[in-house]
């Protein structure tokens, strides 16, 4: 009992250090970007536009050069975000179909319910791609459970899956918004008719062509992956998915100002298909995708403009980060590439999405916290799915054991502690279906490629395998574009990161 207490008091005194109280629950925003890469902002070096108020979220706060997420797409990252545990421990958490059950079985321990759990209000509001319902998929005309509402979320307002997959309807709570009984929704993988258009038999209506694998139902002008019928009312137009995101997380925030809230603004930007309100279209010289990063900056900003409205800037917690690294060419004729430039999305880094390189997985990573984060760049390595744990840190909840199964607490790190530590290994994986991984160990970098062959290793260039040997190791100190392999000329230090990855591999958790 004396040790208890007297670890007791010295968190207590910890928090006062940090300028806490015990009564201090800050709000706390987490702001996903979608295939934002290393280099597609101002502050991380980007020249050829500008990022002003996620630039400004930068220089108020901690801009991190070695920010994580952990794997190089959107379904596995946003799943361990939320659970805490690497995606490849679970079957079935590769990238989600149109009418994937869910894939975080109801009552799950996530970052949201842990939060719930210690008083928080909590939403999501923008791109889920988790899957909605019970093992047999959504129920588009009935109640979609379960879904966040069974996670530990208190409101929802959903992308229920991503854009270019169908259907292009908003998902409120357990329902589609707006939807007609009268005019079902019917989601399917099968053409429904066969004078059902599609991408290929109309190609010539689409005002957005696709240039590989997007070519079933039309809507608004275009083709998606998959097949849905009706729903008219209830289906949306893309230019103003943004608006949408702002609209509904201004209105929650709004709601709850006067008690702890956490908000998990999942933004579609930049993430084909790439189509950002008319007032963002020609805003840069490099296309749709580099407009939809500037609207991006537009939503961050006005989030940062209502919590100074509603006079919580001072008591609420920004986290900026990616699901995973950039792609130019991802089914859509865009311009993407041919635009490009001498921009560089992947900033210094060798992949992009898909990819175990760097550019996979090392993303914008910021965090702000008006007077309690010190401005600054730190060179921690941090992850998105440490989040679960930072936080549980931050608010004294507990940790169930079966919880957050690989989430580390670098809670210092994310807030500027002098002499704090982030990560000193990080797993990152593809889409969970290749079976390839990369192991960073401090400045060390394994490579394990089961599949054979690596994915989109330049960005620049159009999705490729390109082959490369089942091991490769890189001091990412001095060579942090990966081009030269060290397997041969250090054994030993190869031979440790294989015998340490298969443990955490086959352990079953890490913390």
């Amino acid at each position: 009992m004396r040790l208890f207490s007297t670890l007791t008091a010295l968190v207590a005194s910890c928090l006062v250090s940090l300028g806490f109280s015990e009564e201090t629950r800050p709000n706390v925003i987490v702001i996903m970007a979608d295939d934002l890469g290393y280099g597609d902002l101002s502050c991380y070096g980007a020249t050829a536009f500008e990022t002003p108020y996620i630039d400004q979220l930068a220089a108020e706060g901690i801009r991190f050069t070695s920010g994580y997420c952990s794997a190089s797409t959107c379904t596995p990252t946003r799943y361990s975000f939320l659970t805490g545990t690497y995606a490849f421990r679970e079957k079935g958490t590769g990238i989600a179909p149109p009418s994937s059950p869910s894939i975080i079985p109801a009552g799950t321990p996530t970052i949201a319910s842990m939060l719930q759990g210690q008083g928080y209000n909590t939403a999501v509001i923008g791109k889920w791609h988790l899957g909605l319902g019970g093992p047999e998929g959504p129920d588009w005309n009935g109640d979609l459970k379960p879904g966040p509402l069974e996670m530990g979320f208190d409101h929802c307002f959903l992308l229920p899956t991503t854009n270019d997959r169908v259907p292009q309807v908003y998902v409120q709570d357990h329902r589609v918004l707006n939807l007609d009984p009268n005019d079902p929704l019917w989601v399917g993988k099968k053409k429904p008719s066969e004078d059902h258009p599609t991408g290929i038999t109309h190609r010539e209506t689409l005002k957005m062509d696709w240039s590989h694998g997007h070519n079933s139902t039309i809507h608004n002008g275009i083709s998606r992956i998959g097949f849905y019928t009706g729903g008219e009312k209830a289906r949306f137009r893309d230019e103003d998915l943004a608006d949408k995101w702002v609209e509904k997380s201004v209105e929650f925030m709004g709601k709850n100002k006067e008690e702890p809230f956490f908000l998990f603004f999942a933004s579609h930007d930049c993430h084909v298909p790439r189509i950002p309100h008319e007032r963002f279209q020609g805003a840069t010289p490099l296309g749709f995708r580099a407009d939809s990063i500037v609207q991006l900056d537009w939503c961050v900003g006005e989030l940062m403009k209502a919590a100074d409205r509603l006079g919580i800037a001072e008591n609420t917690l920004f986290v900026f980060c990616s699901d995973n690294g950039p792609v130019m060419d991802d089914g859509y004729a865009d311009e993407a590439l041919e635009k490009l430039g001498d921009h560089r999305a992947g900033g210094p880094f060798t992949g992009g999405k898909y990819s175990v390189y760097e550019g996979g997985t090392r993303t914008p990573f910021i965090t702000r916290w008006k007077g309690k984060i010190a401005p600054g760049v730190s060179d921690e390595i941090v992850a998105t799915i440490d989040l679960y744990h930072s936080l549980a840190s931050l608010t004294e909840a507990e940790l169930p054991d079966d919880a957050a199964k690989d989430s580390i607490d670098v809670l210092g790190a994310l807030l500027g502690t002098e002499g704090a530590e982030g990560r000193t290994e990080l797993v990152q994986q593809d889409n969970g279906n290749r079976g390839n991984y990369g192991f960073r160990s401090g400045d060390w970098k394994l490579q394990r490629h089961d599949s054979g062959s690596a994915r989109n290793v330049v960005v620049e260039k159009k999705l490729a395998n390109t082959k490369v040997p089942k091991f490769q190791l890189f001091n990412l100190a001095k060579d942090p574009q990966e081009k030269k392999n060290l397997a041969e000329s250090h054994p030993e230090k190869m031979e440790e990161l294989k015998t340490r990855l298969n443990e955490i591999i086959s352990s079953g958790k890490t913390r």
